[in-house]
């Protein structure tokens, strides 16, 4: 029984080197190429990717609510023709438009590129020829691609709804020519694959103010095409690192030799 016991820890001890040694290298360099690939469906230069040509949406809403025809560049929206109808006066129709010298920035493009890059630097911060010496090694960079993923993921699915109040006094308000009425205020930003355009206008309904809303939406191919392959990243990532966890568990796993490559975390 204890010769078995013997051999069976042997060959654990070598797969678990053979997994140091080859499999985490081998995953590493696969999950670099799907974030570089990931990098390279931005709009904004990112990991030796210029960026994307200026883009044409049409975003309009049932019964000709409202209708915004607008220019994508990079993060930031550098063209806009809008107009909606007022609830108050329905048949008001208000315009305002956004024009190159005062752009409309979304702050979700800029913020996941820039997690999606930490990510990548966590893995261009590996030798290739260094040999892992320990499970906690692997463990920890995977943690911290993980977690830049996720941030970067959750900056373009999850939008950070400001109050009305701070959005009605913010900088891209003060960027509409002409500006809006003090009750009025409207917004853009992501959520998921899609860009969405809202407006808000404040409403007195039998003495009580309150706000009413109305959006359009339009699917944009290349976000997508983005929390895709963030997905699959972190998928493959969770998946080396639950391999990794099996072993983890024994701590006298260790690896005799240590390559002379440097690696930075």
């Amino acid at each position: 029984m204890a010769d078995v016991e013997k051999e069976e820890a042997k060959n654990l001890q070598l797969e678990f080197e053979w997994l140091l040694r080859v499999d985490v290298h081998s995953v590493l360099k696969q999950l670099k190429s799907i974030l570089v690939e990931c990098a390279n469906r931005f709009p904004v230069p990112l990991y030796e990717n210029e960026g994307k040509k200026p883009e044409k949406f049409v975003l309009t809403a049932p019964q000709d609510q409202l209708r915004c025809s607008m220019t994508l560049t990079g993060d930031s929206i550098t063209t806009a023709d809008i107009s909606f109808k007022l609830q108050k006066a329905p048949h008001q129709i208000q315009r305002t438009s956004i024009t190159p010298d005062f752009p409309w920035k979304l702050q979700q493009v800029q913020d996941a590129a820039n997690h999606l890059q930490i990510a990548i630097n966590h893995i261009d911060n590996v030798d290739s020829s260094y040999h892992f010496k320990s499970s906690d090694e692997v463990l920890h960079i995977l943690d911290n691609i993980l977690k830049a993923l996720q941030r970067g993921r959750t900056s373009l699915v999850i939008p950070k709804k400001k109050p009305i109040d701070e959005l009605m006094k913010g900088r891209n308000m003060k960027a509409l020519s002409p500006n809006l009425p003090e009750d009025l205020a409207i917004s853009f930003y992501l959520q998921s694959h899609k860009l969405i355009f809202a407006v808000y206008q404040l409403i007195n309904i039998q003495g009580t103010m309150k706000f009413d809303s109305c959006q359009a939406e339009y699917s944009v191919p290349w976000l997508n095409e983005i929390l895709v392959l963030f997905t699959v990243a972190m998928q493959l990532s969770q998946q080396l690192k639950d391999k990794i966890s099996v072993f983890a568990q024994y701590k006298d796993f260790t690896v005799g030799s240590r390559s002379p490559s440097s690696m930075s975390y």
